[in-house]
């Protein structure tokens, strides 16, 4: 490399002794020294590949690309290798999840000036949906997967390999950097069955309300609802809950699971007598449609955004500072587990993540619970708590 007028030409010696030379967009100074040497490094990837250097430098310039034909051929082999390979997916969740972000990307990457990075058409490719939002996540995760099999599998340059970590690209909502700021609150017992008690009678509404009794009872994930299942335990025959499901975690895959129930207390200390695991074995229990897998908790959040209980049900959770969710019933299983006195290694093992996970994101207690807890304490207490108190 040289200085030229105050910018930087690249020289490279061609077979046979002649020279080639190709001007970079930089001015000759230290500040542009990392950008200057990641060019030079992108240019000579692209002349590996049989690019030649003034072609080369324009690809890494964004004001080339590989042809249309190859944008396009790469994108029917990536729909080929999702719907018929590996951990296929449904063509539905083709159609939701990856058809609109991939059909927009084609048309940036085809046009007269197409984004000149990977990050820059990742902006351009998520900017109508809101930072941090699930669509967002979403959107971003299935175009990073088409940029790497371009990469890995059709050959294209190292250039257009997405970044490692997504997050920058997705964002963050406005809520979600507020002070105080949680992912949601735990439900109470009490809260919970009034919200079902409030659903209407009508067939969908029946298939939600069990849907409900599901998450609270069980302490699912929504998405869980999807890979539950019934079986028999090996040695006493008892029938138990089993979840399939796999989370993919900061350790590798979780495992799939036994799951132990946790039945909810009323407001006179009895238990709802729902019958779930019984009515699941003899066919009796219709789930409402969830979607496609990643819209589970979408679903959900649908159907109660429209119920009149669930609405005053997050105004008063909000009056005291709190945030009701699709999760919030997890988490108000994970809250009576602990005020009943089990050890948060089982719980979490039933809830299906680490102890690490769960010391740090679930509820251990809340203000009514603890206060009861310490006026027991007091009094010299032991025992149950009363009625109303545990959740």
């Amino acid at each position: 490399m040289r200085e030229q007028r105050g910018g930087v030409r690249l020289l490279i010696r061609k077979p046979g002794g002649s020279m080639e030379s190709l001007v970079l967009p930089f001015a000759w100074t230290r500040l542009e020294v990392g950008a200057i040497l990641a060019r030079v490094r992108n240019v000579y990837l692209l002349t590996l590949q049989g690019h030649g250097l003034q072609e080369a430098g324009e690809i890494a310039d964004g004001k080339a690309v590989n042809s249309q034909r190859d944008w396009s051929a790469a994108l029917v082999a990536f729909r080929r290798q999702k719907l018929e390979h590996g951990a296929a997916i449904k063509p539905t969740t083709w159609a939701t999840s990856y058809e609109p972000v991939l059909t927009m990307a084609l048309q940036l990457l085809e046009s007269g000036q197409p984004p000149g990075s990977t990050v820059d058409l990742l902006d351009a490719c998520l900017r109508d949906w809101a930072p941090g939002s699930r669509m967002r996540q979403i959107r971003a995760q299935s175009l990073a997967q088409f940029l790497r099999h371009c990469v890995e599998r059709e050959h294209f340059p190292e250039l257009w390999r997405p970044p490692a970590d997504l997050r920058s690209c997705i964002g963050v909502s406005a809520a979600a950097t507020a002070p105080g700021h949680r992912k949601g609150d735990a439900l109470s017992d009490l809260e919970i069955l009034a919200l079902i008690d409030g659903l209407p009678s009508d067939a969908p509404g029946l298939r939600w309300a069990d849907a409900l009794r599901l998450l609270a009872e069980l302490g699912l994930r929504p998405i869980e609802l999807q890979h539950l299942a019934v079986r028999q335990e090996p040695g006493s025959g008892d029938w138990i809950w089993w979840c399939s499901y796999r989370k993919r975690s900061g350790g590798g895959m979780t495992a799939p699971r036994r799951i132990h129930p946790l039945p909810l207390t009323d407001w006179d200390g009895g238990r709802p007598q729902w019958n779930l695991l019984e009515r699941w074995r003899a066919g009796l229990i219709e789930l409402p449609p969830l979607g496609s897998v990643p819209g589970a908790s979408d679903a959900l959040a649908t159907y109660l955004g429209r119920q009149d209980g669930w609405r005053s049900l997050r105004q008063r959770l909000e009056a005291r500072g709190e945030r009701a969710v699709p999760y919030s019933f997890r988490h108000g299983y994970s809250l009576r587990a602990h005020q009943l006195g089990i050890d948060p290694g089982s719980v979490a093992l039933s809830m299906g993540h680490s102890l690490e996970v769960h010391l740090r994101s679930y509820p251990w207690a809340s203000q009514t619970g603890t206060a009861a807890a310490f006026a027991r304490a007091l009094a010299g207490r032991t025992g149950s708590t009363a009625p109303g108190e545990v959740g």
